[in-house]
Formats: structure tokens, C-alpha cells, sequence
């Protein structure tokens, strides 16, 4: 094995510099904890922004896995294979839609969730052929492709990459008055984060996404939930929308559907809106793949326990009322989340989060920053109480040392 110096040292020479990621390198993982290379044990409190909502190395995805890998992986689209309508049925019916178009990663989906937009308002809408606008909003994540960095906000995730994909009006998150006023009869679609992850954890003011649900229903607009980092349990619900009472008419997932085993994403509506493709008009190679299909069967069967979600409720509580007590004092300006997920901005004084997020690695726990002074905390959903408080301990000692 490598040692942490030399790992990193190799990477620094070989890898492309999209990522700046804290310097431990991970061997093994089990449950809510990793190790490194030299035999530190750190517990894992990110769970890969919510892929890993299952835990490391579930023994129930680790089969499914290995039981298909025996049989078949790839067929391509080219054919059908014994796992792909089962996986389709069961994921729509998870959602309570009719239709599900199977992608890899998460990007992917958002991608093909704007592509499905435009078509159902060029051939059920009516809009104007070019003509067709999707509303966003500010301090949106929704990937990394050319098109999606298109309606970013964040200066890093646009910076260089223009001439940009026209067609989105942003609108500040939670401003209700601002999207009824950017909507026109080319608005085929808003699409949205019901938590706004990357952004730092921001949950919109009570009531918001039950109005955007009323205001695209009355204006012949899809509502487009990005639920790949909110949703699958994250939250204490299946969907964050649940939250509000709210059905949208399309689900884009990801993440945590391939278990943290495989890429698996996928976008889930109606039999009216992804109706609308025809042979050839849009695919992927491994998108629906044998493997990708059996892990995230499994994850559907445990979502359906609703265990996973009440763990994410239950813990989510008693997560939210101890950093409450951290924010009671100096070192945290604010708290947000829902469920089993929270930004935290720390007091300027001690550091950015980059800084915290180093310390808290020095003493086993693992956190990643964004904007600054924010860190967020989304560790699997099947951590236990004991070590989520032990993680919590450690953070209380970093921040009030």
C-alpha cells in the first residue's frame, strides 16, 4: 500500500486539479467509518453527498452487486435484459409516476430532464420551435455539463466554459413573486433543489414549493424536482417534497439509487411527458444497465421498509438540537438542514471551512466545506447514535477548543 505522502504526491503529478479534496487517502470502508492507507480510522460524515446513504460496503447492495455480476452487466439499449422493466416498474411506482428514463450519473439526468422539458413544450405545450424557457434558481447545483453550468450562479462552476446554452431565467430561491413574474407562455419548466445542497444545506421558507407546485400547475408548467442529493431518505422522507405535501411532475435521481456501488440515475413522470421521446431520440450506453438495475432494485426494497427515512427523522432530531446548542453561542452564526443533513457557517474568526473541515479530519471526522465559512454534515443514514454523537463532540471540541 501507498503512504498517504506518496499517494497524494502522485496524484498531484498525474490527476487533473477539478478537485482540491482533503489529504487522506482511503483504503477500506465499512458502515460510517473509512480508513486510510496507514490504518486511521475516520468516520465518514459526508457519505459521499448522499451516494452513500446506505453506508460503506452494505452487505445487501455488496450481494445484489455480486449476484449479477455473475449473470450479465452490460447489454446495452440495444436489447432488452432481465432486470430493466422490473427496475423501471418499481422505481416508478416508488414515485408514484408511470415512466422512468434510466441515465448513469446525476448530471446526466438533469440534462435529460431539460431535453424531456423542451420536447413535451415543442409537442404538447405548443411553444414555438427554439422558443422554450426553463426557470432556475440562484445558487442552483444541478451538475457539471456545458448546458447546466449555463445557468449556474457560482463564478467557479462557470468561469471559462462560455459560449453558454441560452434558454434559463434565474430567479432568487424562495421568491415565489420573482418566478410567477419570470413565467411566460414559453415557460415550459421550473426546475428546483427542494434543499439547495451544494449551496450550503438552504432550506426555502415554509410554503414556497408548495406554491411553485400551484403556480406551474395553473401556467401549463412542468415542476422539476432535482431530488438527486435531497432525496431516497436523506431528508426523513423518501422525497424532500414530502415535506410539503407537494407531487411534482417529474423526479430527477441519483446518487444514493445506485447504493454507492454503481452510477445509476434516472428521470421519473408521467406516461404524458416522458411519452414523448421515440427511438433514437435520446440514450445512453450504460444508462439501465444489468448491474445498475439490480443494486438499485435493492435500494428501492429498503426505501420501502421505511426504516432508512425514519432513521434519517429520528437522528435528524437530535442532529438539529445539538448543533442548535453550538449556535446558541459564538463560534456558529447559523444552522440549516432537514433530516440527517445540515450546513453549519462557522464564526469567520475560526477559520473557513476548508480549515475546519482540516482540523476535524486531525481528529477522525470527516466533513467537506463549501462557500467559506460553511461545512456541511449529511454522514449514512444507518450511522449509529453513539458515533454520530462522538462525530459531534469532535466538532463542538474544534469549534469551542
Amino acid at each position: 500500500m501507498p503512504t498517504t505522502e506518496n499517494a497524494l504526491a502522485l496524484a498531484e503529478a498525474h490527476s487533473a486539479h477539478n478537485y482540491h479534496p482533503l489529504p487522506v487517502v482511503v483504503a477500506t470502508a465499512e458502515g460510517a467509518w473509512m480508513t486510510d492507507v496507514e490504518g486511521r480510522r475516520y468516520l465518514d460524515m459526508l457519505a459521499g453527498y448522499s451516494a452513500l446513504n446506505f453506508g460503506h460496503g452494505n452487505r445487501r447492495l455488496l450481494d445484489a452487486a455480486r449476484a449479477q455480476l455473475e449473470r450479465v452487466t452490460l447489454t446495452s439499449r440495444a436489447f432488452h435484459h432481465d432486470r430493466f422493466a422490473e427496475f423501471c416498474a418499481q422505481l416508478a411506482e416508488l414515485c408514484g409516476m408511470e415512466m422512468v428514463l434510466p441515465m448513469n450519473t446525476g448530471a446526466e439526468a438533469v440534462e435529460t430532464a431539460v431535453k424531456t422539458a423542451r420536447k413535451w413544450g415543442y409537442r404538447v405545450k405548443g411553444v414555438p420551435d427554439g422558443m422554450a424557457k426553463v426557470i432556475v434558481a440562484a445558487d442552483n447545483f444541478h451538475g457539471r455539463t456545458t448546458t447546466v453550468i449555463s445557468f449556474s450562479t457560482d463564478p467557479e462552476a462557470r468561469a471559462d466554459y462560455g459560449p453558454y446554452t441560452p434558454g434559463f431565467e434565474i430567479v432568487p430561491y424562495g421568491d415565489l413573486t420573482a418566478m410567477a413574474e419570470a413565467m411566460t407562455e414559453n415557460t415550459v419548466a421550473v426546475l428546483l433543489e427542494p434543499v439547495q445542497g451544494e449551496a450550503g444545506v438552504l432550506v426555502p421558507p415554509p410554503g414556497y414549493l408548495a406554491g411553485v407546485r400551484e403556480l406551474t400547475r395553473e401556467r401549463n408548467v412542468l415542476f422539476v424536482a432535482d431530488e438527486i442529493q435531497s432525496g431516497l431518505g436523506r431528508t426523513g422522507r423518501t422525497f424532500a417534497l414530502e415535506h410539503e405535501g407537494v407531487v411534482p411532475d417529474m423526479y430527477v435521481l441519483g446518487k444514493a439509487l445506485g447504493g454507492g456501488v454503481v452510477p445509476v440515475s434516472a428521470v421519473v413522470s408521467s406516461a404524458g411527458v416522458l411519452g414523448v421521446f421515440r427511438p433514437g431520440e435520446h440514450g445512453s450506453t450504460f444508462g439501465g444497465n444489468p448491474l445498475g438495475c439490480a443494486v438499485a432494485l435493492e435500494v428501492i426494497a429498503m426505501l420501502r421498509t421505511g426504516e432508512y427515512q425514519q432513521r434519517a427523522a429520528e437522528l435528524g432530531d437530535h442532529l438539529h438540537r445539538e448543533l442548535g446548542l453550538l449556535a446558541d453561542g459564538d463560534a456558529v452564526t447559523a444552522v440549516r438542514g432537514r433530516g440527517l443533513w445540515a450546513g453549519v457557517d462557522v464564526a469567520p474568526r475560526l477559520g473557513t471551512g476548508r480549515e475546519v473541515s482540516e482540523r476535524l479530519m486531525e481528529r477522525g471526522v470527516l466533513v467537506k466545506d463549501t462557500h467559506g465559512s460553511t461545512i456541511r454534515i449529511a454522514p449514512p443514514l444507518m450511522i449509529g447514535k453513539e458515533d454520530l454523537d462522538w462525530g459531534l463532540e469532535q466538532l463542538r471540541g474544534v469549534l469551542t477548543g
